[in-house]
């Protein structure tokens, strides 16, 4: 399937200079969202999953879906203050910052196999923390998946040796 066709570009958003992709267009169509679910869950259905995670919120669709369908757990990763139980908190850079996340304490156990999911891959910075964030609980991640991958940003680079799979690249 041609997913960008699903994808919206919204020029000068959120500010002047962005071109926005907007995935509304593609999670509205039930063909387009399927076949990106099921694209990503035939690339690591073999890895026998235990727990699907990924950073709010766009992450959040994606990971959902892709736990259901590969008969895995899901884990939101959150920002600081959403989550009611005891946290694990992660802070990192950002280009003009910092920003932090946060999962409950008891949301992996150790030797549990993860795929850690977010919507767009850009310098890497989110999902580099995701990663690490889960890592401190001593579980084995299995692999990186994306819808889009903006590869001018160079985000992979900070992936390492990961396991990635990104659907769509601009």
């Amino acid at each position: 399937m041609d997913f960008k066709a699903h994808i919206r570009t919204i020029e000068d958003f959120p500010k002047p200079g962005i071109s926005f992709k907007d995935i509304t267009t593609l999670l509205q169509d039930k063909d387009a969202f399927h076949a990106a679910i099921e694209a990503i869950a035939q690339y690591y259905e073999y890895k026998q999953v235990d727990v699907v995670t990924g950073p709010e919120a766009r992450g959040y669709i994606f990971a959902s879906a892709l736990a259901f369908r590969l008969g895995a757990g899901f884990v939101p990763i959150r920002k600081p203050g959403k989550l009611p139980y005891k946290t694990r908190r992660i802070s990192y850079a950002l280009e003009y910052g910092e920003d932090a996340l946060e999962v409950h304490e008891d949301a992996f156990t150790a030797g549990q196999k993860v795929l850690v999911v977010d919507d767009l891959l850009a310098t890497g910075g989110t999902i580099r923390a995701s990663i690490d964030l889960v890592e401190s609980f001593d579980v084995h991640v299995e692999g990186v998946a994306f819808l889009i991958e903006l590869t001018s940003l160079e985000g992979r680079k900070r992936l390492g040796n990961y396991d990635a799979i990104s659907l769509v690249q601009y």
